[in-house]
């Protein structure tokens, strides 16, 4: 007659251990799918300080280059594509653009030593590679927590729990190999 007491304690104690176990579980992948969503925001920050900054460089540099169009127009249209984009990849293959426009941008300082030497043009240079490298540090961070939200998303009960909390896998920031080559930069 005693037995049935503690049966039923031990039952209780199973399903409030398994319950537990299910929440956190469940917690976690929402945890995690927050956390690329928040790296994520930080790229696409560092993203919007770039693309601002441009503007100002691109009119420093315009002074001096007035007939370096192409390099003005590729980066007009890069913004616009980064900014008409709809998904990650398309951010990430118009922020591989816009970085190849950057470069061909920079590379026009060896021919105007005028402009090498003009103030402005080296604070926003400055500003530009600072620019960079944040935005490679929240790249690497948000690919990180796209590596950790798939890996549980592929995980045995992870893949369970993530359904149940409605969790996809991410995309990584990556850009295509095509895009990755340094750009050339002739002059005649």
């Amino acid at each position: 007659m005693k037995k049935t007491p503690i049966v039923v304690g031990i039952i209780i104690g199973i399903v409030v251990i398994i319950a537990g176990y299910c929440i956190s579980q469940y917690n976690k992948a929402i945890s995690l799918n927050e956390a690329v969503k928040a790296q994520w925001a930080q790229v696409e920050t560092q993203l919007k300080r770039r693309f601002d900054l441009i503007p100002n460089l691109v009119e420093t540099v315009k002074g001096y280059a007035a007939y370096e169009k192409g390099v003005f127009e590729s980066l007009a249209n890069a913004r616009k594509s980064y900014f008409s984009a709809q998904t990650i990849n398309d951010k990430a293959k118009a922020a591989g653009d816009f970085e190849g426009a950057i470069s061909r941008l920079l590379m026009l300082q060896e021919r105007y030593p005028e402009l090498k030497a003009n103030e402005s043009f080296l604070k926003l240079q400055d500003s530009l590679e600072g620019t960079e490298n944040r935005i490679s540090v929240e790249r690497k961070r948000y690919n990180d927590a796209v590596r950790a939200l798939n890996s549980y998303v592929k995980s045995f009960l992870g893949r369970f729990f993530a359904n149940w909390a409605n969790v996809k896998e991410a995309e990584y920031f990556d850009i295509p190999e095509a895009e990755k080559a340094v750009p050339q930069v002739k002059f005649n």
